[in-house]
């Protein structure tokens, strides 16, 4: 290894330290499906830290609609969507997410991830182009922007008079392309999708959504965030993951025709990838299917969500802003959400710790998910275990009578 490879790891400490002290808490081997209940080391773990909100990722219409793909279509494309990789049945998902969203016409990306790098890189091109960005965006996003050559400009977290600050300044030429989190990943909040296309519309931007934890979430049938203000026509571009409520993985993106047309041909990320899978590609058709015909699903997501965030309140715990099924439980601090995420694991409940540098020491966090097949009993044991476990570690953010 070359000695500056060498320095430049042994920098890297964390992982290290979190393991001597026994609470390494990532890469965690699952030994069954992703569902509410999940066996790790044997033992049964309820699952509060997976983004299945709609829990179809067992769904026997699903996983009998990919095996009959990969019977069909083989295990594999073995190539890009722009050369051997384009199936009937991807051009058939295109369309109905298409309908889905509500705009003209989509298309698939192999993951969520390369959405953003392959959009992002392609539409803002120039140097006289802007992609303005909330400062609490996914990683995808921020990823995608510095692959793109355009200027890089941020605004304070859902901060609309930050924006508007920061719109006011901006040349006329080039192209600006507001990017946000439809519901942002660690917070739960929801994006002011209403302020900004005023914000839009007054300093002649565009919008793009990333719509990964909204859709199945949020808006008519789940169509996500642009629905859910009926603001639809008013957003240029929507895209998502297939990896949450659509119970697969993948990605895409929607807009008009003309715009399509132009990713098909300038996104490197979709160029040059190998398209998704055909057993993926039938999972998400099924998911959506099912989505679109039970709606009951997400109604009991949110009864869900409304359920567990009131007795957490109760509780005296700190959720933020949150708007969502993620639901944030702020410790703020590193040490201390290691060790109730171990006490936790311990105990039979698996949450997501969120530490520095993904946000400071100070707002580390639990991230307890909701999923629309939880039982109420699950979600009360689950919160009573986590009221105990930050009662053992000490930490000050519950009442002091539990």
């Amino acid at each position: 290894m070359g000695k500056k490879l060498h320095e430049r790891i042994a920098l890297f400490k964390d992982a290290d330290m979190a393991r001597e002290k026994g609470v390494y808490p990532f890469f965690r081997p699952i030994e069954s499906g992703q569902d509410t209940e999940v066996i790790i080391d044997g033992k049964r773990v309820l699952m509060f830290g997976s983004n299945s909100y709609l829990g179809l990722t067992n769904h026997p219409k699903i996983i009998e609609a990919s095996k009959k793909a990969i019977d069909k279509y083989g295990t594999g494309c073995a190539g890009s969507r722009f050369l051997n990789g384009t199936l009937d049945i991807h051009i058939e998902l295109e369309e109905k997410l298409a309908e889905y969203v509500g705009k003209d016409a989509a298309v698939l990306f192999s993951t969520g991830f390369q959405v953003n790098l392959g959009v992002l890189s392609s539409i803002a091109a120039s140097r006289n182009d802007y992609l303005i960005l909330d400062e609490y965006d996914h990683a995808s996003i921020i990823d995608g922007s510095r692959l793109s050559f355009s200027r890089v400009v941020k605004y304070a977290h859902n901060d609309m008079e930050d924006l508007r600050r920061k719109l006011s300044i901006l040349p006329d030429e080039g192209v600006k392309l507001i990017v946000v989190d439809g519901v942002f990943s660690m917070e739960g909040d929801i994006v002011k999708l209403p302020e900004i296309v005023q914000l839009a519309e007054e300093f002649g931007a565009n919008i793009m959504i990333d719509d990964a934890h909204s859709l199945g979430v949020l808006g008519y049938k789940g169509a996500g965030t642009a629905s859910h203000f009926g603001l639809t026509d008013e957003v240029d571009l929507i895209g998502g993951t297939f990896s949450k409520s659509l119970a697969s993985l993948g990605g895409f993106i929607a807009a008009d025709y003309a715009t399509i047309d132009y990713l098909k041909h300038r996104a490197r990320s979709l160029m040059f990838s190998a398209s998704m899978t055909p057993g993926a590609v039938a999972s998400v058709i099924a998911a959506l299917e099912l989505i679109i015909a039970e709606p009951e699903r997400i109604t009991k997501l949110w009864d869900n969500t409304n359920y567990a965030k009131k007795l957490l309140l109760e509780e005296g715990f700190d959720l933020g802003p949150t708007e969502s099924p993620i639901l944030p439980i702020y410790v703020r601090d590193n040490d201390k959400t290691f060790f109730v995420t171990k006490i936790l694991q311990d105990s039979g409940v698996f949450v997501n710790p969120v530490v520095s540098p993904a946000v400071p020491s100070d707002s580390s966090l639990l991230r307890f998910s909701l999923m629309a097949t939880h039982t109420f009993d699950q979600i009360d044991e689950a919160i009573d275990k986590i009221a105990k476990a930050f009662k053992s570690v000490g930490v000050s953010y519950v009442r002091e009578d539990i």
